[in-house]
Formats: C-alpha cells, sequence, structure tokens
C-alpha cells in the first residue's frame, strides 16, 4: 500500500481515494480532489496559487531547506531483516522528527518577530509622519510635545518586546 502525493498541491492521496490522469506518454499525474484536477485542467501554476504546499515553500512561509529532510528519502537498498537495526532506525526516525518539529518552531518564531518588528517600524513612522492629529491645536511647546510623545512610544514598544 503506497501514499502518494498530489501533483498539484502535494497533499497525500490514499488509495481508492482521488482520481488519477494518464498523459498520452503515460506520466501519471494523481489528485486529492476534483478542486486539484480542475486547477491542473486550467493550466494553473501551483507556485501562484496560495493554497499549495509549492506557493507556501516558495513564498518563504515554510522552512524548505533543512538536513532533516534528507532523512526521508526513500533508500531502494535491499537488507536482510534485523530486529536491532529495525529498532534503532524506528527510534532514529522518531528523533528526526522531534528535530524537525523544533526547527520548524524556530523558523515560525523567527518569521512572526520579523514581522512584529516591521510593523513597530511601521507604526512609528505613521506617528511621526500624523503627530500633528495627536497632539492638542493649541499646545504651546509643539516640538517638545511631539518628541517626548515619539520617545515615550518608542519606549512602550521597547517593553513590549522585552518579555
Amino acid at each position: 500500500m503506497r501514499i502518494e502525493k498530489c501533483y498539484f498541491c502535494s497533499a497525500p492521496v490514499y488509495p481508492g481515494h482521488g482520481l488519477a490522469f494518464v498523459r498520452n506518454d503515460c506520466k501519471v499525474f494523481r489528485f486529492c480532489r476534483s478542486k486539484c484536477h480542475k486547477n491542473f485542467k486550467k493550466k494553473r501554476n501551483p507556485r501562484k496559487i496560495r493554497w499549495t504546499k509549492a506557493f507556501r515553500k516558495s513564498a518563504g512561509k515554510e522552512l524548505t531547506v533543512d538536513n532533516s529532510f534528507e532523512f526521508e528519502k526513500r533508500q531502494n537498498v535491499p537488507v536482510k531483516y534485523q530486529r536491532e537495526l529495525w529498532s534503532a532506525s524506528v527510534k532514529a526516525m522518531k528523533r528526526v522528527e522531534e528535530i524537525k518539529q523544533k526547527r520548524q518552531a524556530r523558523f515560525i518564531m523567527n518569521r512572526l518577530m520579523k514581522s512584529k518588528e516591521i510593523q513597530t517600524k511601521e507604526d512609528i513612522r505613521e506617528v511621526k509622519q500624523n503627530i500633528h492629529l495627536i497632539k492638542a491645536p493649541h499646545a504651546e511647546k509643539s516640538n517638545e510635545l511631539e518628541e517626548k510623545m515619539v520617545e515615550t512610544l518608542q519606549e512602550d514598544m521597547e517593553l513590549a518586546e522585552d518579555p
């Protein structure tokens, strides 16, 4: 029993599910659902369709290059069955999965931190541009007030980032 991958979205296609399209040159395309098959027939590029794995990887939203992916590759070398080898390989598979989970979590946290930094910079820039909307119109010391407001905003942002 082999679990195939959908040609369009890279989702798993279990035996008896989905559909297969065989081209005249005997190339087999497997699809998990009709949505993927219809998009394939419309000649759409999976890297431009936002819900596919190809888009997520090409847009940098998922981890693409990692040494732990090398362990998952299928090896077509026949090996004589040995109980010790089998148990060692199962342990190794569990350990590789743990490492992959940690690296993916770290990758996601780094992406989130970058987006927070960009957002705070944009917020500070917007406040500096539109400070005239925030300050009181009858304030005499407008420059000092503007500087104090920007400083307090920056301090608040720094305090929020510390924990």
